[in-house]
C-alpha cells in the first residue's frame, strides 16, 4: 500500500504498459489492483487501511505484467477500488450515501448498488462501511472525473489502437477473486476452483477466446470454471460487442493461489503462478485476428 499525501490530480491516476511494438490485438486490463490511497481519503474513511485494501484485487498486475514482453499493451489503476471503482458506469451511485440529491442521469438502482458496490463504494469487500458521514454529490463526480473517466478513455484508446492495427481487438479483464476461506466471503460455487472465465454467457467474445483461455489454464493444472459467480463486470459488458468485432473476457484468479488474504501480502507461490499465467498471456496474444472478426452471416443487413 501507497498513500499520496495530496488529493493533486496530476499526480497519474493509471499507468500504461506498452509493447515496444505492438504485435497483437489484445489488451490487458487490471481495474481493481490499485493501491494508492489519498491521505484524505483515509481520513475521511471510518475503516483501518488494511480493511480498506480488502476491496483490492491486489497484485493482479504484477500478475500480468508479462504482456508487454509480448506485443500487448496492460492498463492498469493506480487508484484503489474502494475510492472509486472503474468497474462500474461512470455514476452509479447510492443516493443514500450523498447529503445532496443526485442529478437525474445517476443511476441509483442496479444490483451492485443494492449491494453497496457502486462506482463509490459504500462497503468494502467484506461488508465493513467505509464512511459514517454522507458525501456530497461533487465529491462523486470529482472522483469520477479525476479517476473513472480516465481510465476509460485510456483503455478505449487502447482498444482503438488494436482495431486500427488489426480490424479487431480483444480485452482481457484481469480481476482477482477471494477463496471461500476468506475473512467475512459468503460467496456460492468457489470452492476448489482457481480460475472463473467470464463472457457473459458467451454474449462478450467470440467462443474460441473462452475456449483457448480454458484449454491453456487447465493444461496448466488449474481448476476452471465459466461465468460462475463471476459472469463479467460492466467492462466485459461495455467493450465485449463481438458482433462488432470488439471482444471481453474476464479472469479471475483465486488469491489463495498467490496471497496471504488477511495480511494482504504476496505468498510464496505467486512467482510460480505468474510462470503459469504467462502461458495464457501468450496463448491469447498469439490468436489469429482472423478468429475475432464479425461473421458476416451475422451482421444486419443494410436496408435496401
Amino acid at each position: 500500500m501507497s498513500v499520496m499525501e495530496t488529493d493533486n490530480h496530476a499526480v497519474s491516476s493509471l499507468d500504461i504498459r506498452r509493447p515496444h511494438a505492438l504485435m497483437t490485438p489484445v489488451v490487458f486490463s487490471s481495474p481493481h489492483s490499485g493501491r494508492q490511497y489519498t491521505r484524505a481519503f483515509m481520513d475521511q474513511s471510518r475503516l483501518e487501511p488494511q480493511a480498506l485494501r480488502q476491496s483490492e484485487d491486489s497484485f493482479v498486475d504484477e500478475i500480468f505484467a508479462a504482456a508487454p514482453e509480448f506485443g500487448a499493451p496492460l492498463i492498469r489503476a493506480l487508484f484503489p477500488r474502494a475510492y472509486v471503482d472503474a468497474n462500474r458506469e461512470a455514476f452509479e451511485l447510492d443516493p443514500d450515501m450523498f447529503a445532496d440529491d443526485l442529478p437525474d442521469y445517476v443511476r441509483t438502482r442496479s444490483p451492485r448498488i443494492a449491494a453497496g458496490l457502486g462506482t463509490i463504494p459504500k462497503v468494502v469487500a467484506s461488508g465493513g462501511a467505509i464512511y459514517d458521514q454522507p458525501l456530497s454529490f461533487a465529491e462523486a463526480r470529482r472522483r469520477i472525473d479525476a479517476y473513472h473517466r480516465p481510465y476509460h478513455r485510456a483503455l478505449e484508446q487502447l482498444l482503438e489502437g488494436a482495431r486500427r492495427q488489426f480490424g479487431v481487438s480483444l480485452l482481457i479483464d484481469c480481476h482477482s477473486m477471494p477463496s471461500h476461506r476468506a475473512p467475512g466471503v459468503r460467496i456460492k460455487g468457489i470452492e476448489n476452483v482457481d480460475m472463473v472465465l467470464g463472457d457473459c454467457h458467451g454474449g462478450s467474445c467470440a467462443p474460441e477466446v473462452t475456449r483457448l483461455a480454458e484449454r491453456t489454464l487447465t493444461e496448466a493444472g488449474f481448476q476452471v470454471v465459466r461465468n460462475r459467480p463471476y459472469a463479467g463486470g460492466y467492462i466485459t459488458r461495455q467493450y465485449g460487442r463481438p458482433e462488432e468485432g470488439h471482444h471481453a473476457l474476464q479472469i479471475e484468479i483465486n488469491r489463495a493461489l498467490y496471497m496471504d488474504e488477511c495480511r494482504i501480502e504476496r505468498g510464496p507461490e505467486l512467482p510460480r503462478l505468474m510462470r503459469r499465467i504467462t502461458r495464457l498471456i501468450k496463448a491469447l496474444s498469439e490468436i489469429d485476428p482472423d478468429i475475432l472478426k464479425p461473421d458476416p452471416c451475422t451482421l444486419p443487413k443494410a436496408a435496401e
